[in-house]
């Protein structure tokens, strides 16, 4: 078998069929059974292996991975939105959200049209554009409000995601990182015009925080609150009366020291800790109600506990 030529260092593990034949590159080495061509007028390296099989985690690293195949051969004007968006900048996705397609927009001229891409005009004066992790995208507050076709929940934990503050507190990471957007920004972005699900926009806005961890903890609060509880503390440093530190919770009723914890897929020394951290709040006399996965599915259980653990300790609601 004839030995390949090897392709120009310059273009990189994905390129565009235009630049590999302006770096001299020929048609027939472009078909290459050694290149792969994702998208038309795009090439990328087999440097991996495929498998028909994948892993759950691996669908938004797919994404963006095809994010960045596509990028190769983005015309002038053009960027991700959207559900795309929301991906790039790490925000949280709703449970069987569609990350088979790319959302690719443009402010004015031709609308992207190709296999695996949903183009989209977008207003310009309701749609700022910025660059993250290399790639052209709708800004944090831009993308949040372009959502509006999502479940309130989870434009909330979008927002929740945009918002938080990095705070300064015992082991917590990132102290002082600015947050991608404030409430301030979605509600301006909100305000620009006339926007799809604008009421539902309008309702989720309002259920945004800045201390809000992750979607489930974001969930819960829902749930709670749409059960007429009082809305809990997020992520409090909980110390003991001697001022030892007894660890972080994910939402807390400090009065009536109850705290209410969201147990996600762990790690066995993650889980080590968690088990230690809740024993000792439960030793200062703290209420810990831990919310599994199933029983998240189950709203009306969840708020009966937390109801019946208030009245325990004579909080209102």
């Amino acid at each position: 078998m004839p030995q390949r030529t090897a392709l120009p260092d310059g273009l990189g593990p994905r390129f565009s069929y235009a630049d590999a034949r302006l770096a001299g590159v020929t048609q027939a080495r472009l078909r290459g059974r050694d290149l792969a061509s994702p998208f038309r007028g795009v090439r990328t390296t087999r440097t991996l292996p495929t498998s028909p099989s994948r892993e759950p985690g691996d669908a938004r690293a797919d994404l963006l991975l095809r994010a960045r195949e596509l990028a190769t051969v983005l015309r002038p004007g053009e960027f991700f939105s959207h559900d795309t968006a929301a991906a790039v900048w790490g925000a949280p996705l709703p449970s069987g959200a569609d990350l088979g397609v790319l959302h690719v927009a443009v402010h004015e001229g031709h609308i992207r049209r190709m296999f695996g891409v949903s183009g989209h005009r977008m207003n310009e004066r309701l749609t700022q554009v910025c660059r993250h992790d290399g790639l052209p995208v709708t800004d944090p507050a831009s993308t949040w409000a372009s959502l509006g076709a999502w479940r309130g929940a989870d434009l909330t934990a979008v927002g929740d995601f945009f918002c938080r503050v990095w705070r300064a507190g015992v082991g917590r990471p990132s102290a002082g990182r600015a947050p991608l957007a404030t409430p301030e920004q979605l509600r301006l972005a909100l305000a620009a015009g006339q926007r799809r699900g604008a009421d539902t926009l309008r309702e989720s806005l309002g259920l945004v925080r800045l201390d809000s961890w992750s979607p489930r903890e974001t969930g819960c609060r829902l749930i709670l609150l749409a059960a007429g509880l009082p809305e809990p503390a997020l992520n409090c440093d909980v110390f003991a009366a001697d001022g030892a530190f007894l660890g972080c919770v994910d939402m807390a009723y400090p009065p009536e020291r109850i705290a209410v914890e969201y147990q996600g897929r762990q790690h066995s020394d993650t889980y080590a800790r968690d088990v230690e951290r809740l024993a000792r709040l439960r030793a200062a006399g703290w209420i810990v109600i831990e919310v599994t996965a199933e029983l998240y599915t189950r709203p009306d259980v969840l708020a009966a506990r937390v109801r019946a653990a208030l009245n325990s300790r004579g909080g209102s609601e």
